[in-house]
């Protein structure tokens, strides 16, 4: 089982290459970074977590500058989205965006992706909620097309567009693993395009049975990545159990000194599994 981390990456913490260098010099395999464009002030939509919405969610750095930036300071080190909210982005700006990732990275980008929840945000971005799964899966379709094409064209409900080209294309073939977040509601998109499912951090005897559901409906087994787990030898060896791919821990965004001091901690308990 691999780990990795699993971040907001804000202007208060840690600074996106001293993160990426020390996630690297401390043997995790893959770092994740979430995105919100902006929070609306008027807070309509529940936070998922219930309570307040947590300050970085205000506060985070674009993640393909963000990523961009830990690539030049790392060899090895995959280099996610957790998640890219897809209803709130230009497929073909996307599209460039994750290949330039990409190719500066010598082939370490992941798209994980999402619907998202916050309604006013979408509706910001001129998305109808209402609409959003559909909208999502058809904006991925329009971006492999672009990734694998050298003249794409798309015409869908939502993307339309005449013949194109788009460089760079990326350095994966045929293209960035797409890590596909959400519950089992997601589980058709994964079976279309998703490379892997983006799990959160669900108890193992929850995990357990969605995974057989999951296979099921892909007619394959699905790798699976759990994203911002607890960093409990307990809760790790239950996904250790479940023979997931990647565990990757939540880590608490920080200045410097104090994230690395985190880091150290959860390296310990990867350590033990390694």
């Amino acid at each position: 089982m691999k780990f990795g981390i699993a971040t907001f990456i804000t202007d208060e913490g840690i600074a996106p290459a001293a993160l990426g260098r020390a996630v690297e010099e401390r043997g995790f395999d893959s770092l994740f970074i979430a995105e919100h464009t902006h929070i609306p002030v008027s807070r309509e939509t529940p936070y998922p977590g219930g309570g307040e919405l947590p300050r970085i969610y205000y506060r985070t750095l674009d993640p393909m500058v963000a990523l961009s930036s830990a690539a030049t300071v790392t060899e090895r080190l995959l280099l996610g989205t957790g998640i890219a909210l897809i209803a709130q982005r230009d497929p073909i700006v996307t599209a460039k965006e994750v290949a330039s990732l990409d190719l500066v990275s010598g082939g370490r980008a992941v798209l994980g992706i999402g619907i998202g929840w916050n309604r006013e945000e979408m509706r910001n971005h001129g998305t109808d909620p209402r609409t959003r799964a559909r909208l999502v899966d058809e904006r991925m379709r329009a971006i492999i097309a672009l990734w694998t094409t050298d003249e794409a064209e798309f015409h869908g409900e939502f993307v339309d567009f005449d013949p194109v080209f788009s460089w760079p294309k990326p350095v994966q073939r045929p293209h960035p693993p797409i890590y596909v977040g959400g519950g089992e509601a997601a589980f058709p998109r994964i079976a279309e395009y998703g490379d892997a499912w983006l799990v959160n951090a669900i108890p193992p005897d929850q995990l357990a049975p969605q995974t057989e559901r999951l296979n099921q409906a892909a007619g394959r087994r699905v790798p699976v990545s759990v994203y911002a787990a607890e960093g409990r030898p307990e809760v790790v060896e239950g996904y250790l159990a479940l023979e997931v791919e990647r565990v990757m821990f939540f880590l608490p965004t920080h200045p410097e000194p104090e994230t690395l001091e985190h880091l150290d901690r959860l390296a310990d308990v990867a350590a033990r599994y390694r």
